[in-house]
């Protein structure tokens, strides 16, 4: 998983003491799940480790929870494991299947049952799905051909039903799940965007 730096909590200073703290304090919930798992990491344990009081931690994160899942959040990769060649029948799939393997994958799904735990529904977005767009808006970008969909539409299509089989099941999944969807998505939509262009010629409203 590749580390990424998220915005700063609110009323955290961007740096000085606060990032100092909050560095020890991720890198301490780290060391702690490699060594103990995550049902030995404790708010002491993680405070004697990063060499600051509980009730820091407790001020900042207000529990384990929330903390385990924030160091989870900032986990998650954003930026695009494949460099688009420009066509959406190889870009679109092959970035599906690298990111099922790694969601699929024992660090993935423990790493998206922690970013769940923390995340109350309170916020404007899961963050499982905010890591996701970036890649998908680059792969759609660099295309050479038009397309006639959103993100959104890729999430719904190839994200979603991966993310809900690994939340609601300890099942191996078809090691094609999410390739096949994204094969099927592109040629849904190129054989929608080419039935509309055929009717835009013969005059036909579609």
């Amino acid at each position: 998983m590749q580390n990424t730096r998220g915005p700063l909590k609110s009323g955290q200073r961007p740096g000085g003491r606060s990032l100092r703290v909050q560095e020890a304090v991720h890198a301490a919930v780290v060391a702690l799940i490699d060594e103990l798992g995550r049902e030995g990491v404790t708010v002491p344990r993680v405070a004697a480790r990063a060499g600051v009081t509980p009730s820091t931690i407790y001020r900042r994160w207000s529990d384990i929870a929330t903390l385990v899942s924030d160091v989870a959040r900032r986990n998650l990769r954003t930026d695009c494991p494949v460099k688009p060649c420009g066509r959406l029948s190889e870009d679109l799939p092959a970035w599906a299947e690298m990111y099922q393997d790694e969601m699929d994958s024992t660090p993935g799904r423990a790493m998206v049952r922690d970013v769940l735990r923390g995340w109350d529904g309170r916020q404007k977005a899961c963050p499982l799905l905010d890591a996701v767009r970036p890649s998908i808006a680059l792969i759609c970008d660099a295309s050479v051909e038009p397309v006639n969909f959103d993100v959104e539409a890729v999430i719904d299509a190839v994200v979603a039903p991966l993310l809900t089989r690994i939340i609601f099941t300890d099942a191996p999944l078809p090691s094609t799940l999410a390739r096949d969807a994204a094969v099927a998505f592109v040629e849904r939509h190129s054989l929608n965007a080419g039935r509309s262009g055929c009717s835009q010629r013969h005059g036909v409203r579609t």
